[in-house]
């Protein structure tokens, strides 16, 4: 805002002083002995007027113009054209007085509303724009919070259970928490993070889960397209591929968790399948839980009018696809797309 500020100063300074010289090469070329002093004497009126009503609406900005306002307006209005006068050669003349009561002195109030009204313009839209962004980056802060409890939650879970069993496999999965956590933590601070480490952290997660079971990978995991190039929102995809593992049956087969990641020029396509398994007597808990609206929202925030999200059941099988276009799109114009939706 400071520095807004410092621009709209700087343009009054290069304005007046281009103002100046018009007014130097109109006047000096006259012929006129007292050009500088005349010079001087309208230059000092300009001023007066100008900043004199420039800085009595920004008193009464956001007020009710009263009787204060108007009663300050007119002596700015009838004193303007004394400081012409105090530099004028001669004795007092009412000519000169009343032809700057209806011209110089009308024209730089108008000017001065004018510049007082556009700088409040532009700035009450900076304000407001930080307010929005501020508002953003606090609810995304407060979803990205819902992931680390939820995550744990489910983690430490299947740690106690490897624990109890006392499984040899306990020490190895505490330590890939370890890793996972470091990068919940640390690097997922960053408003996107290269989608290859994203790739890695679902790696390390799928690493994890495996440990609960006996048979060979139950993740299937293609990656097609090239990813160092991409970046990222972190934290987007990790409570799509633990709603697959949540809903699917408690025995899994080799790659019956299909998890499919597509790049094409600047579109991203991330899907996850898996079979729905089901309880006797139970009602099967419609997917998502936390994650899959907080996914919702997060995209909505990150990536407006940039994603879609399609979710469907064929009864046995469970699929959701999300897309997200212009990933290389530049950041301001992410951040003009978000404030305007």
């Amino acid at each position: 805002m400071e520095r807004v500020k410092k621009i709209f100063w700087l343009i009054h300074l290069v304005v007046w002083v281009l103002f100046t010289l018009l007014v130097v090469l109109q006047l000096g070329g006259k012929g006129d002995v007292h050009w500088r002093s005349t010079t001087a004497g309208f230059i000092a009126n300009c001023l007066y007027v100008f900043y004199s009503h420039f800085y009595l609406l920004t008193r009464y900005a956001g007020k009710r113009k009263g009787g204060g306002y108007w009663l300050q307006l007119a002596g700015i209005v009838l004193t303007g054209p004394l400081l012409f006068l105090l530099f004028h050669h001669g004795p007092f003349e009412f000519d000169y007085y009343a032809m700057h009561l209806v011209t110089s002195v009308p024209i730089f109030l108008v000017l001065g509303l004018l510049a007082r009204v556009t700088e409040t313009l532009v700035l009450n839209t900076i304000r407001k724009e930080q307010l929005e962004k501020q508002a953003v980056e606090t609810e995304l802060n407060y979803l990205k919070s819902q992931i680390n409890p939820h995550f744990l939650f489910n983690t430490l879970n299947n740690i106690h259970t490897l624990v109890y069993k006392q499984a040899p496999a306990a020490p190895e999965a505490v330590m890939q928490l370890a890793s996972l956590m470091r990068y919940m933590i640390y690097e997922s601070n960053a408003a996107t993070v290269p989608l290859a480490r994203e790739l890695d952290y679902l790696r390390d997660y799928v690493s994890l889960q495996q440990l609960r079971y006996k048979n060979s990978p139950v993740v299937d995991l293609q990656i097609a397209g090239e990813t160092a190039a991409c970046s990222i929102a972190p934290l987007l995809f990790i409570h799509l591929l633990e709603n697959a593992y949540k809903h699917s049956p408690a025995r899994l087969e080799p790659g019956d968790l299909k998890v499919r990641v597509e790049i094409q020029e600047d579109t991203l396509a991330f899907s996850v399948h898996n079979p729905i398994g089901r309880k006797p007597d139970v009602v099967l808990e419609a997917p998502g839980g936390i994650g899959l609206p907080n996914v919702r929202k997060r995209l909505t925030l990150l990536y407006p009018g940039q994603h879609t999200l399609d979710i469907h059941s064929t009864g046995d099988i469970f699929t959701v696809t999300l897309t997200i276009h212009g990933l290389h799109a530049p950041a301001h114009e992410r951040q003009a797309q978000l404030l305007h939706y």
